[in-house]
């Protein structure tokens, strides 16, 4: 059973999906601000969240898949950002009767290569296997959020508050659960199918998020026949945390809602 949740009454259904270091809770503020005009649907991967590790084989793609069936017998609109926009674009390969349209906020993409490291995100590496062979998850959340949430070339603690506090504890969930990166692969290969993919996409990407992504998400612009990229400014990775009114409006252009 998936932990979830749902906003609003009528309109276009979009479902949306939380990156590797966060579960549905990163989605709160975007649901609600546009739950008066479309409905918003978020729920928690396995292992994430609310909702416990697996303790069989499973595919992320198949479980949602039977979120899509159970919120609308039309196509929906899939957000995601990092592994949870991966995702998205698997889906949207695998049955793409069933997907209106995506928005992609610095996505992980099945089948892409593996990527040649800046000095700040190598430095970031180099500390997170140090912790890791401490077994100090402590330290791994602070370096994790201040990888994904400050960003790499920033100095720790550029967003703080609720904000910070909010990603450090659904974070430490995951890594309290101890949840494989690789668990409920899907065997899509999207990297090699891109130009199948039809349907109206935004690609987005903080600045200051690791500068292998941005490269990665106008390389993604530039592959996908229906593409348009919006560069996100003063944003590092958790955009729809750390800036969530950038990504309603996101949504609200690529839904026609503005």
């Amino acid at each position: 059973m998936l932990a979830g949740e749902r906003w609003g009454g009528s309109g276009p259904v979009v479902i949306m999906l939380h990156e590797g270091v966060a579960d549905r809770r990163s989605w709160r503020a975007v649901a609600e601000a546009i739950c008066d005009r479309a409905v918003a649907v978020a729920y928690d991967r396995r292992g994430y969240g609310e909702t416990p590790p697996s303790t069989e084989e499973f595919s992320h793609v198949d479980d949602l898949l039977a979120v899509m069936d159970a919120v609308s017998p039309l196509p929906v609109w899939l957000a995601g950002t990092s592994a949870g926009g991966g995702i998205a674009l698997d889906a949207a390969i695998g049955a793409p009767e069933r997907v209106a349209g995506l928005l992609l906020l610095a996505p992980g993409i099945s089948g892409a290569p593996e990527p040649t490291l800046d000095p700040d995100t190598a430095r970031f590496d180099r500390l997170l296997e140090d912790a890791a062979s401490r077994n100090d998850g402590d330290e791994i959340n602070r370096l994790e959020t201040w990888l994904w949430l400050d960003g790499p070339s920033q100095p720790e603690g550029r967003v703080g508050g609720e904000t910070r506090a909010l990603a450090l504890e659904m974070n430490g969930i995951v890594l309290k659960n101890s949840t494989p990166e690789d668990a409920g692969k899907s065997s899509v290969d999207s990297w090699s199918r891109l130009s199948d993919v039809r349907v109206p996409i935004t690609v987005a990407c903080g600045d200051l998020d690791i500068p292998f992504l941005v490269e990665r998400c106008e390389e993604l612009v530039r592959r996908l026949p229906k593409a348009n990229y919006r560069p996100l400014e003063g944003v590092a990775h958790l955009s729809e945390l750390e800036q969530p009114s950038m990504v309603v409006a996101l949504l609200d252009e690529l839904l026609g809602l503005a």
